[in-house]
């Protein structure tokens, strides 16, 4: 009996590299890789200022950064690992090390000289003041006779 031999499509090739890319890049989504959203960070704002809310426990205030330009803001530094004997091994290895930025746009400019930044219990909390000339201002309407 003759048997006939699968060739697969251009289509079928297709699928096959996507589900290939979908496997490799699903590892950097996932939390403890070096590529996830970290600081893990929560933003919210008013007519007057935003405030940026961040996860960094066991980081040293000295190990951090943060730049405002504009309406961009970058929160970066280094998280420390662990110091281990030498003559141990890891059992398992969730947190990661190293150095880690994180970028912020926000829908308005920033003034930069009144930013205010706090890190209490391991989360750190910047107060982004709304500059003056981007603050929506109420325009005075005169009746015409």
């Amino acid at each position: 009996m003759l048997r006939r031999r699968y060739i697969p499509t251009m289509w079928d090739e297709m699928d096959r590299l996507q589900r290939e890319m979908n496997r490799l890049f699903d590892h950097y989504d996932r939390p403890g890789s070096s590529l996830a959203g970290y600081p893990a960070v929560n933003v919210w704002m008013n007519d007057e200022a935003a405030v940026i809310s961040a996860e960094l426990p066991g980081l040293d205030v000295k190990d951090l950064e943060i730049s405002v330009v504009g309406e961009t803001v970058t929160l970066s530094g280094e998280r420390k690992g662990d110091d281990l004997p030498k003559d141990v091994t890891y059992h398992r290895q969730e947190r990661s090390a190293g150095k880690f930025s994180r970028t912020i746009d926000l829908p308005f400019t920033v003034d930069s000289g009144k930013v205010q930044a706090t890190l209490e219990k391991g989360v750190l909390r910047v107060l982004l003041p709304r500059s003056e000339k981007d603050k929506p201002r109420k325009v005075l309407v005169k009746a015409v006779n």
